[in-house]
């Protein structure tokens, strides 16, 4: 760190006044002004946290935040593995059980980072590490797309049967008033264009975002996005997972990115600047949301009673409030 730099006057120089701003930071942590905080996730402020003992907090959008890991790690008494895409919805499901299974209140503990690296934490024994934080919590359930279920199933990773509870589409997500004109997938190879779209190397998403760009304009326009563009800069790939598309395009790095129809639609009820442009049937695609309870899951009862519950009148209305649809066999 640089020391205190004075002046002829005795007055502090920009780099000294950046030091003490840097000190005072660290100092004594506070909550980021209210404009930030609803740019930075966590986005629904702390509501995703189901510890009902806080204790000392320290949130310092965007440094210390953990937006993926929620609940108290040291009283689990029930642990989902949850695939990020319907992080928002979470909260309200977990309130929801929670009132038909008091005893579960406080305690259940989850975490929405991408299926395939839930796999790995699975693979490692429930332990992961995030920054300088390493901490172990074997899961209860897992939940991903169907397919992926199943496959895991097959290896022997979980345990059948795979539940299947609802279905979602894609949509494209736009910076509010649509600066880039977009009208559809086809307008996604323009040149001029600066895109946020799902890394293929982490995320299942992106496999289908190219089967949706494919239905639009043949491979050449897949090949575009995710190759040429790629290469050239005009498309960014996330990093962790499509979460970050909205934060991108509401500090207008992108013009535009393709993210689950349920992601758009949370943004704009949140109040978010942005916008949501449907994309038509015949262009689009339907993924479905399964999940299995882990082999050798520490609260199996537990694990299949939350499995049940994502099929009930209650779970199924609060995922309808994101577009979800019911799983029909």
């Amino acid at each position: 760190m640089r020391t205190q730099r004075k002046n002829r006057t005795g007055k502090l120089t920009r780099p000294g006044i950046a030091a003490l701003a840097a000190l005072a930071l660290f100092a004594a942590p506070r909550p980021a002004p209210a404009a930030e905080a609803t740019l930075y996730p966590p986005w629904q402020n702390g509501a995703n946290d189901d510890a009902p003992v806080k204790g000392f907090l320290f949130t310092v959008p965007e440094v210390d935040n953990l937006a993926d890991f929620h609940g108290d790690p040291m009283t689990a008494k029930l642990s989902l593995y949850v695939g990020g895409n319907y992080f928002f919805a979470m909260a309200p499901l977990v309130a929801a059980f929670e009132t038909t299974h008091p005893e579960l209140k406080g305690h259940i503990y989850y975490e929405t980072i991408p299926p395939g690296m839930l796999v790995k934490q699975i693979e490692a024994g429930g332990t992961v590490t995030s920054g300088n934080m390493t901490w172990t919590v074997p899961a209860d359930a897992y939940f991903a797309g169907f397919k992926k279920v199943e496959a895991l199933i097959k290896d022997g990773t979980l345990i059948g049967p795979a539940v299947p509870y609802v279905t979602n589409q894609l949509a494209i997500m736009v910076p509010k008033g649509n600066p880039g004109h977009i009208t559809g997938l086809a307008d996604l190879g323009r040149a001029d264009l600066r895109l946020v779209m799902p890394n293929p190397q982490y995320e299942g998403i992106a496999r289908q975002i190219k089967a949706a760009l494919e239905k639009a304009g043949g491979k050449a326009l897949a090949d575009r996005v995710y190759g040429a563009k790629v290469a050239d800069g005009t498309t960014l790939l996330t990093h962790i997972h499509h979460r970050e598309t909205p934060l991108w395009l509401m500090e207008g790095k992108a013009a535009a990115g393709v993210t689950w129809q349920s992601e758009a639609m949370f943004q704009e009820q949140a109040g978010h600047k942005i916008t949501t442009i449907a994309i038509p049937p015949a262009d689009n695609v339907t993924a479905i949301y399964a999940g299995a309870l882990v082999k050798g899951a520490p609260h199996p009862d537990a694990a299949r009673a939350w499995l049940a519950f994502l099929r009930s009148p209650e779970a199924l209305a609060i995922f309808a409030r994101y577009g979800f649809k019911p799983y029909k066999e």
